[in-house]
């Protein structure tokens, strides 16, 4: 196999895409070619597989970094409580429409009249009115009666239920704590294995981000996944704790009436910019392409107008991580997304939503990076960062340029990868104004993202190295002498 070049060209578009990884993607060789398909970022779903399968799919992601020569990113996604009800001692019942149906805290198997909900404390805050789905909503019973240990309920959308169905409750905040044992269990083990990002499942208040926050300790950044209607009550804190939200689309369309989906996810997107936290969009983007491998009209437009709306990163789910097409789909994703950026639209779009800056003196260096971007018509915005803060800051710009990120810290260049329009390049730190300006151009030249003529806006922190203290904004030229300086030394 012929060795890869050392510094790869950025990605020609800016919205970054998420692939799961799983049994039909899961060896060196297929990730290797879902991130030549367009890949940026790879998520591991904790809900599956044993602990040494997900510590050896993880440490084969990482193996990929020096073959690729670049940072690569990984999300570990927490399962988080899952409702069930038991079981029937036939397997399964046939419920009509208008029917009593119980469901109580008797482990006995079931029958047509009655099931086990294992989960007591769901039992006691269930009131008259609350809605009970079932079977991702196939079927719908409403409470009746509230009894010790037990509710009464209404069939109101009939069907099959069989053992161990999922249960939502969208009528009521779940008391329920959003890291469940094994949740804690599969957080520890993510983060001895090095993932860069958790996502947190079920996400319903703001303490259920603290708490898991705490938990992580700085050793990755939290992504709250919004899935509960409980949580939209809650959105601002909850986009405050976090580092970035997820707008996870299948139980959220569960709990809520299908047609108010879509502005939700349009509400959390733009909340999700002004905030300046990353946003990825999830769930069923190109179902289809599980087995075909060409998706709907209907699903390409999904796709496109969640980039239209600003979001970070577009996510697949079982495309990638089981389906028969998982290069296909990530190539697809990756079309999308580059035929919407070269619409003029797009960057009308894009400048609907401009958050305003906090008056810190890093925020006032963002925003002129912004308008001197557009005045000059500077190929690319040049960020040397130690957390990342900066860089996260200018992306929330959305400036019509690629995002260069220098930083010392592996750690960091890691995470970039869920941001919009970031590449990132891991180096040594700098230690002067000259030596700042002199990296600034040899890095846009080694990793192709300028040439000679064009101009970069660079912005920096001095005392430099010293996280939290962007107070450079510098503008330089590449002319023709240097271009042909570099290519000596690289000759």
């Amino acid at each position: 196999m012929p060795t890869p070049p050392t510094h790869r060209p950025p990605r020609t578009r800016q919205v970054r895409v998420l692939a799961t990884l799983g049994p039909a993607s899961n060896t060196a060789a297929q990730i290797r070619a879902l991130y030549e398909a367009g890949a940026d970022a790879f998520r591991v779903n904790m809900s599956h597989g044993d602990d040494q399968s997900k510590i050896d799919l993880i440490a084969t992601v990482r193996s990929l970094e020096s073959v690729l020569g670049r940072p690569m990113t990984i999300l570990a996604d927490l399962q988080g409580p899952k409702l069930r009800v038991g079981l029937f001692a036939d397997g399964r019942v046939e419920l009509q429409a208008g029917q009593r149906f119980r469901l109580d805290s008797d482990a006995t198997p079931g029958n047509a009249s009655r099931v086990q909900l294992p989960h007591p404390e769901i039992l006691a805050v269930l009131r008259p009115g609350h809605r009970l789905l079932l079977d991702d909503g196939k079927l719908v019973l409403r409470v009746l009666k509230a009894l010790d240990g037990a509710v009464e309920t209404e069939v109101t959308v009939p069907g099959v239920l069989s053992n161990n169905k999922g249960l939502n409750v969208p009528d009521v905040v779940v008391p329920l704590p959003a890291l469940t044992p094994k949740d804690r269990r599969d957080l520890s083990l993510a983060l001895e294995a090095g993932v860069d990002w958790v996502a947190l499942s079920f996400v319903q208040r703001a303490d259920d981000v603290a708490e898991a926050k705490k938990l992580i300790g700085g050793k990755a950044l939290l992504m709250a996944k919004i899935e509960k209607p409980a949580a939209l009550d809650d959105i601002d804190a909850i986009i405050e704790q976090a580092d970035a939200i997820m707008v996870a689309r299948g139980d959220l369309g569960v709990e809520l009436p299908p047609e108010r989906v879509p502005g939700a996810q349009k509400l959390l997107v733009t909340k999700a910019r002004l905030a300046g936290k990353p946003v990825v969009v999830a769930t069923q983007m190109l179902e289809s392409m599980i087995v075909s491998p060409s998706p709907t009209r209907a699903e390409v437009s999904d796709v496109a107008n969640a980039i239209y709306d600003g979001v970070d990163a577009v996510m697949l789910s079982a495309e990638s991580a089981a389906g028969k097409w998982p290069v296909e789909a990530v190539a697809m994703m990756d079309a999308i997304a580059r035929e919407v950026e070269r619409d003029d639209a797009y960057s009308e779009q894009m400048s609907f939503v401009q958050p305003l800056p906090e008056p810190t003196t890093a925020d006032a260096i963002c925003e002129a990076a912004r308008s001197i971007q557009k005045t000059v018509g500077a190929r690319a915005v040049v960020c040397f960062t130690t957390s990342g803060s900066t860089a996260r800051r200018v992306g929330r710009e959305r400036i019509p340029a690629k995002l260069l990120v220098m930083t010392s810290k592996l750690s960091t260049a890691r995470r970039m990868g869920l941001s919009w329009g970031v590449h990132a390049v891991h180096t040594q730190d700098i230690g002067s104004f000259e030596e700042m300006v002199a990296k600034s151009k040899r890095m846009a030249l080694r990793h192709h993202i300028a040439s000679a003529g064009d101009r970069l806006v660079v912005m920096a922190g001095v005392p430099f190295g010293v996280p939290g203290s962007t107070n450079v904004l510098h503008v330089v030229r590449l002319v023709g002498d240097e271009l042909e300086r570099y290519r000596k030394a690289q000759a």
